[in-house]
């Protein structure tokens, strides 16, 4: 990085990390001017010349105020737009290179890398993300002149191989064609392990069919555990699943997705129609009410659940308390030693009843 009032022979190095999806920079990287705004709208109300052959740092701050008060969706819904959206915002303007703050909390210097998604027409041009920290240096600087960056990104895109969903189905003894899912996603990021996205949610998933087989070998209807590929990337598994599954789709029960982390439950999201949600009405609140309830959404509370959701089987989450997920996902400290043990098994102790109720229970 070059910045006004640099000592000379001196380097600024910043870390960033790919976007998911993007292009690369040229081998030998690029180099130009940043400019510096914090949404849209401020990036709209510039002129095109005023862009052209810069670098764009999209400046949203993440409201950890609001995360740490349990409106962490929300915090996260208000910037992660700017990664998926940014590159071919600023393309439109004439920008070379995109640089998105990162979609988390400040104070550990950690890029947050996730998925980006270029529009049809438009010019794809570099995209990574670069820490709060290094965010706000950048922007701290160019309010006193000139502030450049040189950017190399090398991601390669390879071509499409095969890949699949892990399902295994404990059948059901009265009414095997109906089905109770219980799911979580296979695929991670490749800075940590991704053992709070999506391992924590495997590991609930497959332990709630251990326990219900030692409980009930034979439940009345099959609960079947899914291992979701390419959640990250743009949810293939989930729809792969509900069009192989288009027929029988009307036979199951529900499906569950577990997708954040180790986060203690409070409840559960269900997205279904009035109809579907009426056999349910009465089991879900029993199992739900001691924590916290049943909140009714309109979209699918999981993303692989989408497809599904759209053809008509109720998707349910557990709504969890996702401040500790979110200091951490999709980042280079996603790792085993953020795993709360006593927090996964708060998410089994409820999972783990409400599947086997809906495989024991209702019309």
């Amino acid at each position: 990085m070059r910045y006004p009032g640099q000592a000379i022979h001196t380097k600024q190095r910043l870390v960033v990390t790919a976007l998911g999806n993007t292009v690369p920079t040229p081998p030998e990287g690029l180099t130009a001017p940043v400019i510096v705004v914090e949404t849209f709208e401020q990036l709209d109300r510039i002129m095109a010349d005023q862009v052209a052959r810069k670098v764009v740092l999209f400046n949203q701050r993440f409201d950890e105020f609001a995360a740490r008060a349990g409106r962490w969706e929300q915090a996260y819904d208000s910037v992660v737009r700017y990664r998926i959206e940014g590159p071919s915002r600023a393309a439109r303007k004439g920008a070379i290179a995109v640089l998105v703050r990162s979609t988390g909390a400040t104070g550990s210097r950690l890029p947050h890398t996730g998925v980006t998604e270029y529009e049809e027409a438009t010019r794809q041009i570099p995209g990574a993300a670069v820490t709060a920290e290094d965010a706000d240096l950048i922007a701290g600087l160019a309010t006193r002149g000139e502030v450049a960056v040189h950017l190399v990104l090398t991601p390669l895109d390879l071509p499409p191989v095969a890949s699949h969903n892990v399902i295994a189905d404990l059948k059901g003894s009265e009414f095997p064609e109906q089905v109770v899912i219980v799911s979580a996603h296979l695929d991670s990021w490749d800075l940590g392990t991704g053992a709070l996205d999506d391992a924590s949610g495997l590991g609930v998933a497959m332990d709630v069919l251990r326990i219900i087989r030692e409980v009930n070998a034979t439940p009345k209807r099959t609960i079947r555990f899914i291992a979701w590929m390419d959640e990250e990337r743009g949810g293939v598994g989930g729809r792969a699943y509900a069009q192989d599954h288009r027929i029988d789709l009307p036979n199951h029960i529900a499906a569950i997705e577990l997708d954040y982390g180790d986060g203690r439950p409070l409840g559960l999201n269900v997205c279904a129609t009035d109809e579907r949600f009426a056999p349910l009405s009465a089991l879900l609140p029993a199992i739900a009410e001691p924590i916290g309830g049943v909140v009714r959404v309109n979209d699918s509370p999981g993303v692989d659940l989408t497809a599904m959701s759209k053809a008509g089987v109720p998707a349910i989450s557990p709504l969890q308390d996702a401040r500790h997920y979110f200091e951490y996902h999709h980042t280079a400290a996603d790792t085993f030693d953020k795993v709360r043990p006593e927090e996964l098994r708060r998410n089994l102790e409820l999972i783990a009843p409400l599947v086997y109720a809906l495989a024991q229970h209702g019309d």
